[in-house]
């Protein structure tokens, strides 16, 4: 006998981002279409030709996390990934003590950069003050997995971390981990997000000789433009997303509500020869048909979008190519504006934002997009969220190197 696969659903999202901190505050600015972008304060960045980044403002660690949490063995991004699992695990009324700890609870951390405020401090230490001045901390705070193993250790029970590293796409590649873990019927729950904190000395400057961070004349909170026909470049920044998957059965089971289905995702990278981001279009092609979704199904695209003159042109190429006609009717819109580039976390952001958007009502608008490029013809909702209710959507991501996720929700039905 063959059983239906199970419904994989979200039950809690926590997330920190350049935007606000909390799922209440990052949703008020991206509806409005007000950005989080500013200045750089982490550090002294007036010799560098990016002056500006996406910072999580106001963060310490200790506000919202005690009970013997030593912030300085955990790096930037680890601890945003702490505080949005303690979000995102008291959204979904998880009492982790009920669960059986014979089953190890996934979670499952994408993470792009590694901990480069701890690297580079080292490396200050090192040169200044000699080898004994090095944190004995450096080395397991600094290694890709640290993330995934601090939220494990954090919720305080049996887990199994998992970490993908996959640049972008890392976060979005999480998720759907968990989503496979749950849809195989091996588990009921998985923690799974995204997190990156490159606002750093080395990244910035590295970003920045690497054309992958422009630098501008106009005010921060302008820099990161989507679609626009001046756009220069995506704006680097940071943060992290953690959510709570689950299979729907277990969810209703008891009592928790379901804020958003997850109906599959595909990943591939460009073929060789073509431009970045080309490989979108199999990726959206493949993610409908593991969803079991038609093209006239999808009623919103949030788009990777990252502000960058060829991506942007190329992810609307492919949209075109795939949709056709229909693609002049799908309303397409990237967040970035608002929140940056976050690398890891911007997919679950992205998740996020589709989720409530289609809680509310309301398709999230591209912020600063102001004046039309030919090359970019599509309905990227200008400036003002669109009062509108969808039912499905794919969620795009383009990472460095070439790799390419998408995603498909869709609005939570009865089980």
């Amino acid at each position: 006998m063959t059983w239906p696969q199970p419904r994989v659903v979200v039950t809690g999202m926590g997330v920190l981002a350049a935007n606000g901190i909390g799922v209440e505050a990052f949703w008020d600015t991206v509806s409005r279409g007000v950005s989080g972008i500013g200045p750089i304060t982490l550090f002294d960045a007036s010799a560098f030709k990016v002056h500006v980044a996406g910072e999580v403002k106001d963060f310490h660690l200790l506000h919202y996390l005690n009970g013997g949490i030593k912030p300085k063995r955990y790096g930037r991004h680890t601890q945003f990934s702490l505080v949005a699992a303690k979000m995102a695990v008291e959204q979904a009324g998880l009492s982790l003590e009920e669960f059986d700890h014979r089953v190890p609870l996934p979670v499952a951390m994408g993470v792009s950069t590694s901990a480069m405020e701890v690297i580079e401090s080292n490396e200050d230490r090192l040169r200044d003050r000699g080898p004994e001045a090095v944190s004995p901390y450096g080395v397991s705070s600094c290694q890709p997995h640290a993330t995934a193993l601090a939220v494990a250790e954090v919720l305080g029970r049996s887990a199994q971390p998992i970490t993908a590293s996959s640049a972008c796409p890392a976060g979005l590649d999480a998720l759907a981990i968990g989503f496979e873990l749950i849809r195989s019927g091996k588990h009921d729950v998985v923690v799974a997000g995204g997190a990156d904190a490159p606002v750093t000395p080395l990244a910035m400057a590295s970003f920045s000789l690497a054309g992958l961070a422009p630098d501008f004349e106009i005010p921060p909170s302008k820099c990161s433009r989507p679609f626009d026909l001046h756009r220069r470049g995506g704006i680097i920044a940071e943060g992290a997303v953690v959510m709570v998957l689950e299979n729907l059965a277990h969810a209703v089971a008891r009592g928790a509500e379901p804020l958003v289905e997850i109906l599959g995702y595909a990943a591939n990278g460009d073929d060789p020869g073509t431009e970045s981001g080309a490989g979108l279009y199999d990726t959206m092609a493949l993610a409908m048909a593991n969803a079991g979704l038609r093209k006239e199904d999808i009623d919103y695209i949030s788009a990777h979008g990252p502000s960058h003159p060829v991506i942007d042109r190329v992810e609307t190429r492919e949209i075109k190519r795939l949709f056709g006609a229909k693609a002049r009717t799908i309303p397409v819109s990237s967040i970035k504006g608002v929140v940056g580039n976050p690398l890891a976390a911007a997919g679950p952001m992205q998740v996020l934002a589709t989720a409530l958007g289609m809680r509310h009502g309301l398709v999230p608008p591209t912020a600063n997009y102001e004046v039309p490029d030919p090359a970019c013809d599509l309905d990227y909702v200008p400036n003002q969220g669109y009062a509108m209710s969808f039912d499905a959507a794919l969620v795009n991501v383009h990472g460095l190197g070439g790799g390419n996720t998408t995603m498909a929700l869709a609005r939570v039905v009865s089980a």
